[in-house]
């Protein structure tokens, strides 16, 4: 098959969590620009029909619903309308997450709340999105890590800035999903469902000065990622062209740990 129909999503229809976000706006844009349909879930229903509209107006297919994936209840809402509106998914991109801590010493109900959404609510939408896909014949997840969930922090990044105090669930979280996807490889096997992970290194989003000096100067790209680093990658592992890769967590970084 030419490479060019191998990385074709035309048909596919694909759900991108937290696809307002940052990195989420990146992923659902190069999903669309390789022609599949793209639903954006998020808890504000508002932002996510507002990004949805703007790439419309692109000629991209992109759609937006609402979920909660903390609440059980609206994680099969989400699969409800998902069946009703499309009849199918064929890719999930599990990349929502909250973010209620703030450092080291943070309470311990906050750590509590950020384990409710990305760890129990987490497992709950990637089994539901995941039946789906086995109903239609299989598909493919892709996790979204970081690589500080293969890493502990570089405190010399943040030298110079009032920036320096990560907060534990952030590398817990990440750390465990990089795991979880290898489980979810060998579990879903015979649901000829792909599994696979990618943990992105720092995303410009105009950061300090400093922070930006003490980082970059690591980085054998020289830079922090930009919002068309991942979008290659995204439609590589959610296109036939991946169907041979399978339980891997792929760091995107620049280098840096290289």
């Amino acid at each position: 098959m030419n490479v060019k129909d191998l990385l074709n999503l035309e048909g596919k229809v694909i759900l991108v969590s937290g696809g307002a976000g940052s990195y989420g706006k990146s992923i659902v844009e190069g999903l669309g620009e390789a022609g599949g349909t793209v639903i954006i879930a998020s808890r504000n229903l508002k932002n996510g029909q507002a990004v949805a509209e703007a790439f419309r107006v692109k000629g991209l297919d992109v759609h937006a619903m609402q979920v909660d994936q903390g609440i059980h209840e609206s994680v099969l809402a989400l699969k409800k309308e998902i069946l009703k509106s499309f009849g199918k998914l064929d890719v999930f991109v599990n990349n929502a997450v909250a973010r209620p801590m703030n450092g080291y010493d943070d309470s311990m109900e906050n750590f509590a709340e950020s384990m409710r959404v990305n760890a129990t609510g987490m497992v709950d939408i990637l089994r539901e999105m995941c039946k789906i896909m086995e109903e239609n014949g299989g598909g493919s997840v892709i996790n979204i890590s970081s690589m500080m969930g293969m890493y502990g922090p570089d405190l010399t990044n943040y030298e110079g800035t009032d920036m320096g105090n990560p907060p534990p669930d952030y590398f817990f979280h990440n750390g465990g999903l990089i795991n979880l996807t290898r489980y979810l490889t060998k579990i879903l096997a015979n649901k000829n469902i792909r599994v696979n992970c990618v943990s992105p290194g720092g995303l410009f989003n105009n950061q300090p000065e400093r922070f930006l000096e003490n980082y970059c100067k690591k980085v054998p790209a020289g830079r922090l990622a930009n919002n068309d680093d991942i979008k290659g990658l995204m439609v590589l592992l959610a296109s036939d062209a991946g169907a041979y890769i399978n339980g891997e967590n792929i760091l995107m970084d620049g280098g840096l740990n290289a």
